[in-house]
């Protein structure tokens, strides 16, 4: 079955639109054949070619969400942007639907440099990336194995491989509990094959969250579920596959980001459940690295980890553009 791209033309972001640069549309491919769909912001006015920046995440969300309006953000800054649904999400085809891959959505950030890359307006020689929440560990990953990347920049990152693996908080972090985890997802491998469909995890909790859950679920929730709601979004509905993050489990993203030379910013919450994946991540990255002058953890007092979404007296913008700057002189 061919699929068919079917572009939304108008303006269905969860952030206002800026006046301070155009937007586009645009398509590219991976390596797999998949067409990508992203929103390209570009500055109105400006001289010569532009330094760009490829901008994905967080893992279960659409551009129209919080990587949109970094993007938007970082073009009223100076910089060509494109802002990209992930392969099997959003506008952006593949299929079947709601799936992840280690190596494909790898390859996803990779096919934003080679589009980016041939645009007559941009510096090739100045692209880096911003990969959010999910999507900081995958864009890690990519700058580990592309060299083109010459900057990167994580905001609240999670590390997709461990959360699998070990559950929050490495919880369950041990081989029994992998092995139950393993075997609930094949079981369910049998259930789709015999029905020939996907059963959907379930996105985030539906407002009202109940009292007793975890801070950072309710977090979410009030996120997805109420100000930044997109009905494209994962997370905002019915939720990846039952099966699509499984083979997370056993193919760790960052066994080789101690070897990145590219400047990189990692950017999170004081308060965020998350925190100690950008801790643990900024650590083993600089860890026998040659290239650790280059390297920043910056945590963000008293933040959360939707704060880094689309709170702009959070976000810090300005430490972001300097730091862009800075890594392309």
């Amino acid at each position: 079955m061919k699929e068919q791209l079917n572009l939304v033309k108008e303006w269905d972001k969860t952030f206002l639109k800026s006046d301070k640069v155009n937007h586009k549309k645009v398509t590219f491919h991976n390596r797999y054949g998949i067409t990508l769909v992203a929103d390209m912001y570009e500055p109105i006015n400006y001289d010569g070619k532009l330094p760009a920046i490829a901008v994905c995440g967080p893992f279960g969300a659409v551009k129209e969400q919080c990587s949109g309006l970094y993007a938007q953000t970082m073009a009223e800054r100076g910089f060509l942007s494109i802002a990209f649904d992930p392969s099997f999400t959003g506008e952006s085809l593949g299929t079947p639907r709601y799936m992840a891959s280690p190596d494909i959505n790898t390859e996803d950030f990779q096919a934003a440099i080679d589009f980016l890359s041939i645009q007559d307006n941009v510096d090739s020689k100045k692209i880096g990336i911003i990969g959010i929440c999910g999507w900081g560990g995958l864009a890690l990953n990519a700058a580990s194995l592309d060299t083109r990347i010459k900057a990167i920049v994580t905001s609240t990152m999670y590390d997709m491989s461990r959360v699998n693996a070990n559950g929050y908080f490495d919880e369950f972090a041990n081989e029994d509990a992998r092995y139950e985890t393993k075997k609930s997802l094949n079981a369910q491998r049998i259930i789709d094959y015999k029905n020939n469909t996907y059963e959907l995890a379930g996105g985030c909790l539906e407002l009202p969250v109940p009292k007793e859950a975890p801070f950072y679920v309710k977090d979410y929730s009030e996120y997805y579920k109420k100000r930044a709601y997109h009905k494209r979004s994962l997370n905002s509905n019915g939720g990846w596959n039952k099966i699509g993050c499984m083979s997370f489990i056993n193919q760790p993203i960052l066994s080789f980001s101690n070897e990145i030379r590219s400047s990189v910013l990692m950017i999170h919450g004081e308060k965020a459940h998350s925190c100690y994946f950008s801790k643990d991540a900024y650590n083993n990255m600089i860890r026998d690295n040659k290239y650790k002058d280059n390297k920043e953890l910056l945590i963000i007092p008293n933040a959360v980890h939707t704060d880094l979404y689309d709170n702009l007296e959070v976000i810090p913008f300005n430490k972001i553009e300097e730091f862009f700057k800075e890594a392309f002189k």
